[in-house]
């Protein structure tokens, strides 16, 4: 629908700024005015108490879901790099693409960023959809959103695949809003129907106890989506060439209504988590933050890094920053060793693509041995000293 202001009404009250979803309503001049990136949802007709705003519907062209073609991958770049999580969504791009026999595309948005298109191809994108502009050089959602519903409304894909990192979560929810379609969060699985060549979108639901295959039968593009760590990386082929595909698009800057001043970085120093070949975690079993420093020292003997459960990381042992699971990084290293820890569903979740498990735990019958390659069953404060020491020895 559009909406429109009888000005004559309006008191300049505010209730329809306030209630605006996508924030399309600015009062200041008195009376309510409609930029062009309202949506037509009629929340501000219901909100208006002076009845001072119309609705009026809108014939709209229609479109078949047969319509809607090709795979789209939204290439996350920050600071002129590709994130990590871009080479997982091409990965699994690809295996879409070729059940469904279409094209898969990174959509690369930024500033002087065309460098980027040999990569997206040797990660496998058949196309590079580069959107350039100095307004889109920093994150900014009204910016990217503008730019990318743009872009599907021209060219119609049939699937979006976003990496679930702060960007990718706060872009997701615009874009689906925006294009009246669905999206699913945090997917840990994606396949096609072969009867109906829709989206599978499979997702942990209910705390973690069970997991959902959602669709979306009516509406497109299908979007999802997906936590780093969770799909396996695109093999890297220099051979594989993109086509260059420069977009045009309008973008202006009275578009965007926040600016960037300045970008701090934290100087605290974190642990990759999601991309380390090595990780020792450990568990409520570890029993104290002290009981920590066994655990870092078996993670530098073995040349990784530190990860912990959600029962380790709320008694206070260690860092929210290290947490493995549902809740916290998912992750799929060569090795994963699993100390004082349980194996709860939601810490499964988050580790159980890893290579090879290696559970250390004094309760024979706990969850982790179900999906561990290797178990001791033993205290861990003399099973991890032994390996230490044997392991000193052979380096």
């Amino acid at each position: 629908m559009s909406v429109k202001v009888i000005v004559e009404k309006c008191i300049g009250c505010g209730a329809c700024e306030a209630g605006c979803p996508v924030g399309a309503i600015d009062v200041s001049s008195g009376h309510a005015v409609i930029s062009d990136t309202c949506i037509g949802c009629g929340a501000c007709v219901n909100n208006c108490p002076c009845e001072a705003i119309e609705a009026d519907a809108v014939e709209k062209q229609e479109v078949s879901l047969a319509d809607y073609h090709g795979v789209w991958v939204f290439a996350e770049q920050r600071d002129g790099a590709l994130m990590s999580t871009v080479a997982e969504l091409l990965g699994e791009g690809r295996k879409l693409a070729d059940k469904l026999g279409v094209e898969l595309s990174a959509v690369l948005l930024g500033s002087g960023i065309e460098n980027l298109a040999d990569e997206l191809g040797a990660y496998g994108a058949d196309r590079v959809i580069i959107a350039d502009s100095v307004l889109l050089k920093d994150y900014n959602t009204e910016a990217y959103a503008k730019v990318i519903v743009d872009l599907v409304h021209e060219r119609m894909p049939e699937i979006m695949l976003i990496g679930a990192t702060n960007i990718g979560r706060d872009l997701g929810p615009r874009l689906s809003a925006r294009l009246y379609t669905g999206l699913t969060a945090d997917c840990t699985a994606l396949d096609i129907d072969p009867e109906t060549k829709g989206l599978l979108q499979t997702r942990p639901a209910f705390g973690g106890n069970v997991m959902a295959t959602i669709i979306t039968p009516n509406h497109r593009p299908q979007m999802s989506t997906v936590r780093p760590g969770v799909m396996k990386r695109a093999d890297y082929r220099p051979e594989h060439k993109a086509i260059i595909d420069r977009a045009a698009f309008d973008l202006e800057e009275n578009d965007i209504r926040t600016k960037v001043i300045e970008t701090v970085k934290s100087l605290k120093q974190t642990v990759n988590l999601v991309e380390a070949d090595v990780i020792v975690a450990g568990g409520r079993g570890v029993g104290s933050a002290e009981g920590f420093k066994l655990i870092e020292e078996l993670a530098k003997v073995l040349g990784g890094v530190v990860g912990a459960s959600r029962a380790a990381v709320e008694a206070g042992y260690i860092s929210a920053d290290h947490q493995v699971g549902q809740t916290g990084k998912t992750v799929r290293p060569r090795i994963y060793v699993a100390c004082g820890i349980s194996g709860a569903i939601q810490h499964l979740a988050g580790m159980q693509n890893s290579q090879c498990i290696i559970a250390i735990n004094k309760n024979a019958d706990a969850p982790i041995f179900g999906v561990a390659d290797y178990g001791m069953c033993g205290d861990l404060y003399k099973v991890i000293p032994m390996l230490i020491e044997e392991l000193k020895t052979r380096n």
